[in-house]
């Protein structure tokens, strides 16, 4: 039975979050620069964020480029950004009813990759189905940091009292604070590790890591991981029988 056909239409992950991992590897096996897996990996976005806003997940977060990839090598920096540009397209957000959202350290980023971002944003802000979040220039440390010294102003400028912190506060100053944290944290690629990705946010997250690269992830593994999250038990800290 194909792992579609599985899936429990009435316990759909409200929000699922991947680690695009593996394009530069898979690349290699075929004997092509690193771009070249990049541009593949850009096409399985496509598809997965299809299928994740038709089989009703609300918002789809991708890790897209990290803090930490700006020390790439200058050439692949630049291949990425222009990808970036490249794969924008908005009719397949207008198509399928999906809103778009940036988070991470934008002032990073070149202005006209932000300009287009940006103009994306504001051209799907009136969708009302799945929202998919590009995490750009983004890490956990960065963010988690930026959260701090906002919260450090405002009790500074007695706008907040440090008694009153607490995990709402800092779920406020995040840069996620728009939706909830994932349900589902996925990692392709064979790599067992959430590189310093919504570290605060997947507390409570189902992980799941497979061995497939990023451009091979295509409809069916999706439903696979998909499948295996409805199978496990959420219990959030308490029993078994509790919940």
């Amino acid at each position: 039975m194909l792992y579609k056909e599985q899936i429990d239409k009435d316990r759909i992950p409200t929000h699922v979050a991947i680690i695009m991992d593996g394009n530069g590897r898979w690349a290699k096996e075929r004997k092509q620069v690193r771009s070249f897996g990049h541009q593949a990996g850009a096409e399985t976005v496509h598809i997965i964020a299809e299928e994740a806003a038709k089989l009703g997940v609300k918002y789809l977060t991708l890790y897209t480029f990290s803090t930490e990839n700006w020390n790439r090598p200058a050439d692949e920096v630049n291949a990425l950004m222009g990808l970036l540009m490249a794969s924008i397209e908005e009719e397949i957000f207008m198509k399928n009813n999906i809103s778009f959202r940036i988070i991470g350290d934008t002032e990073r980023l070149p202005q006209m990759v932000l300009q287009k971002l940006n103009e994306c944003i504001e051209h799907t802000s009136g969708n009302t189905g799945m929202c998919l979040v590009l995490a750009l220039s983004y890490s956990s440390k960065w963010e988690i940091t930026n959260a701090v010294k906002n919260i450090a102003s405002e009790v500074k400028e007695g706008k907040l009292s440090v008694s009153n912190i607490d995990n709402e506060t800092i779920d406020k100053h995040l840069s996620t604070n728009f939706m909830p944290d994932p349900d589902l944290l996925i990692r392709t690629g064979g790599e067992i590790r959430l590189s310093n990705y919504l570290l605060w946010q997947c507390a409570y997250s189902e992980l799941y890591f497979c061995d497939t690269y990023w451009p091979d992830f295509k409809e069916e593994e999706f439903y696979k991981a998909i499948c295996n999250y409805q199978g496990r038990e959420r219990r959030y800290g308490k029993t078994s029988e509790q919940i």
